[in-house]
This record gives structure tokens, sequence and C-alpha cells, in this order.
């Protein structure tokens, strides 16, 4: 099989490069297992310094694969391997963020985004919540703008996200805008790094492992529901769900 996760090494840093476009980037069961895999292997070598996380295609990660779902637990241990590994991640995104996908932004460190990128909570649509990915997003989003975004499914662009806390920072030209960052990361002690990580991560590692299974329940829940199947079946046939008016 091909793998779907490219990586590459350059100067302390590796790239990890979503690499699934026939599908969006979606959350399959393969692409969470080898993307596990690949944060496992650089958070052990010794010559990696950081990892940016990137992808292929228009879309960063459209969210769950609802054709092959991955397992909750795995999901939920793919964010907490993000939030614990003793290495920074940057979330580098050029194109669109949907559901599932802003999981994996929130539990990076820093995250860029170009001028075309886009993001959306879209579960509430579907008949679904936002549900595991909010343990990593909470802490770090401004409250209103989560209530608002969660509820409505309104797609907003860069500079939205900059403000509401879910990017780092947001510009036309964002390999440019994180040139500092990397160089200020390929600068920094391995030990300074993991301190210093441990330090900010501290409330989403917490909320991690206070909410992970019971959000993990929930989000199992509403999948199983008559909701979430007319939501899923809609989307697929290209219609509006039952309940739209």
């Amino acid at each position: 099989m091909t793998p779907i996760i490219g990586s590459a090494h350059s100067r302390g840093i590796t790239t990890l490069t979503l690499d699934s476009p026939g599908n969006r980037n979606a959350l399959s069961a393969e692409l969470v297992g080898e993307l596990r895999a690949a944060l496992a292997a650089a958070g052990a070598d010794p010559a990696v310094r950081a990892i940016v996380l990137t992808h292929t295609g228009g879309t960063f990660c459209a969210g769950a694969d609802l054709k092959n779902p991955f397992a909750p637990e795995d999901f939920l241990a793919l964010l907490r391997e993000l939030a614990e590994l003793p290495k920074p991640v940057v979330a580098r995104v050029t194109g669109h963020v949907r559901a599932g996908g802003l999981g994996l932004l929130g539990a990076c460190d820093i995250a860029a985004g170009g001028p075309q990128s886009s993001y959306a909570f879209t579960e509430s649509h579907l008949g679904l919540a936002p549900a595991v990915i909010s343990i990593p997003l909470l802490p770090r989003l401004d409250p209103r703008a989560a209530a608002r975004y969660f509820l409505t499914a309104e797609r907003f662009g860069p500079a939205e996200a900059a403000r509401i806390g879910l990017l780092t920072l947001h510009a036309d030209e964002v390999d440019h805008a994180l040139e500092p960052v990397l160089a200020g990361l390929r600068k920094a002690s391995p030990q300074g790094l993991a301190a210093s990580k441990a330090l900010v991560t501290a409330p989403v590692r917490a909320a991690l492992e206070r909410d992970g299974t019971r959000l993990t329940e929930l989000s199992a829940s509403l999948f199983g529901s008559t909701e979430a199947r007319e939501g899923i079946t809609a989307l697929f046939e290209r219609r509006n769900p039952s309940w739209a008016s």
C-alpha cells in the first residue's frame, strides 16, 4: 500500500505531509494510524528538533472519513500524542480544514494559515457535535467565537481563525512567515523545548485526561444516532437533511 503520510527531514525539522488528496486527507483509519506512527518515529529521533505537519491538495483535512472511519480511541490517542510529544508540532495550512481536521490544529503547538485556507466546524449540520476535538480546542479558542462557530457551522477565513485563537499566524506567504518560527525552534535546546511545551500544553493534556473517555463515548453515540444517519446520508446525496428549513 502506498504511504499516505509523507516524511522529509532538513536541518532539524521533519515535515510530515498528509498525502491522501483523493479523499481530501480525511481522517481514515489508515491516515490516523500512519500519522501516529510517523509522529512516534520523529519523536524518538534525536536529530529532530521540531515537526511541521502539512498537506497535499487543496484541503488540509476534511474531518472524519465517513466511508472508512477511524476507531474513536485511536483518534483520541493521536490528539494525546500530539500534545504529549516532547517536540513542537507546527501546522502549515494552505487549504481547507473541516470538523475533525480542526482538532489536529488544536493539538498542534503552532499553526500557520495561508490566504486560501478556510475553516468550519461542520458537525452540527450532520447531527453531530465537535465532541472529542473540543478538548484541545476549547483551551485555545475565544469562548464566544467557539460558541458561534460550533453551533452555526459557518465558514471563516485565516484572519478570523487567527483572531479567535485557532491559528497562531496567517500570511500571504506562509512559508516566509514560518521562517523565523522554525529558526527559533532550530536554535532551542531539546530540553528547553520539551519543558516549555509541557508548560503551555498543560491545560490541553489535563482536559484530554479528564474528558477524553466521556467525549469519545458521546461522539460514538452521536454517530450511531438516527439524526446523524440522516445528516450523513443527506451529505452523500447532496441534499438538505430533513430538519433543515
